[in-house]
């Protein structure tokens, strides 16, 4: 099968899978690779066909997504223009991992093209959700990269289509031990926030991997550094726990090495919401925001000694067969796609706008 793999390309954790799918996929299939946006610190090793601005999202530093710096920068008619030029229609088999150029182009030219991703599961309605339903933000998530079929990965498999994490073989091949330190990874956050917090607990060593800073910076107990793929890694085998938003390959990967972990969703991000309401129903610790009024709860982290148990074994090959098998030319004979209008530049400017007056 001649197949395009569709990757998002703000933040990591889309580019952190896909270099253990691609592999898979390349066993017995020609593969091309489709990246669109330009937010992530993790290098794929992999020829990259196509390399599109696609529709991504500004991280803020307060705590949330910047949504008028995604509004402005976004240049929507530069995205019609790629949903357009993207020839689809030469491929048995589109794959998308919450990518808007491929889905759309797929809708528009009645390509049929299956969700492998995080975002799919947290769509499913036996995933768990928060209490407060952000109706825009779910909006937003649904209609972001629409596909015909969807596969997802989640803390816990609640669906038949819903698979437990992949874990890259750069972790499972970590032999976790315990040091002194904490890892810290809050890219919504600012360095100065971060340093005001954690410098609260003067007796703990912090280990800081940030978005905004090009360098590496000591201040007392807590290092602030650039974010780098095998120096992060290091730091989560060694450290005693993690701190993080609440995305969902870090939290993953931390629960994989049994470290302590907790949690805090970025405001307005609704798969984070999401994600924070599925890792409390397991019993890891979540605050709303980093601050000083949530000190004494950062403090109670530091002193509990829970851990949670989880069981995530290496199925990615298997599942990546299990949906080939399902999905094949041959399987899918007289299958057709359903087709959907692709937005106008306007209506897709009305939905990151409705994002911004929702968090007013």
């Amino acid at each position: 099968m001649r197949i395009l793999y569709a990757i998002q390309g703000t933040g990591n954790g889309h580019v952190t899978r896909a270099r253990d799918i691609i592999p898979i996929l390349k066993e017995q299939h020609e593969v091309d690779v489709l990246i669109s946006g330009r937010h992530t610190e993790v290098a794929l090793p992999y020829d990259i066909k196509y390399r599109f601005q696609g529709l991504g999202f500004v991280f803020g530093k307060k705590g949330g997504i910047d949504l008028m710096a995604t509004y402005k920068n976004n240049k929507i008619r530069i995205l019609l223009e790629e949903i357009n030029s993207l020839p689809v229609e030469e491929y048995d088999l589109v794959i998308n991992d919450f990518e808007p150029v491929s889905a759309w182009a797929c809708a528009a030219k009645n390509v049929k093209c299956i969700s492998l991703s995080h975002q799919a599961a947290v769509l499913n309605k036996y995933a768990p959700q928060p209490q407060k339903i952000d109706i825009v933000g779910r909006t937003v998530l649904k209609k972001y990269a629409p596909t015909d079929a969807q596969y997802g990965f989640h803390f816990k498999p609640y669906d038949k289509q819903i698979f437990t994490p992949v874990i890259r073989q750069e972790i499972r091949s970590q032999r976790p031990v315990t040091k002194d330190h904490y890892t810290v990874y809050l890219p919504a956050y600012d360095d100065k926030r971060i340093i005001k917090v954690l410098s609260l607990f003067k007796d703990v060593k912090w280990e800081v991997f940030s978005k905004h800073n090009k360098q590496t910076v000591t201040e007392n107990n807590i290092t602030i550094q650039p974010i780098d793929n095998e120096a992060f890694i290091k730091s989560m085998a060694g450290c005693i726990g993690v701190l993080c938003g609440a995305g969902f390959e870090t939290p993953a990967e931390a629960l994989f090495m049994k470290k302590k972990l907790l949690v805090i969703p970025m405001k307005g991000q609704y798969e984070q919401q999401c994600n924070a309401a599925a890792l409390k129903e397991m019993g890891v610790p979540v605050i709303k925001k980093l601050s000083m009024k949530n000190a004494v709860k950062i403090k109670r982290w530091l002193s509990s000694e829970k851990r949670i148990a989880v069981s995530y074994p290496d199925a990615t090959n298997r599942i990546i067969t299990k949906i080939l098998l399902e999905h094949s030319p041959k399987t899918l004979h007289g299958c057709a796609a359903q087709e959907v209008e692709i937005p106008t530049a306007k209506k897709f400017r009305s939905m990151i706008f409705k994002k911004i007056i929702a968090q007013l």
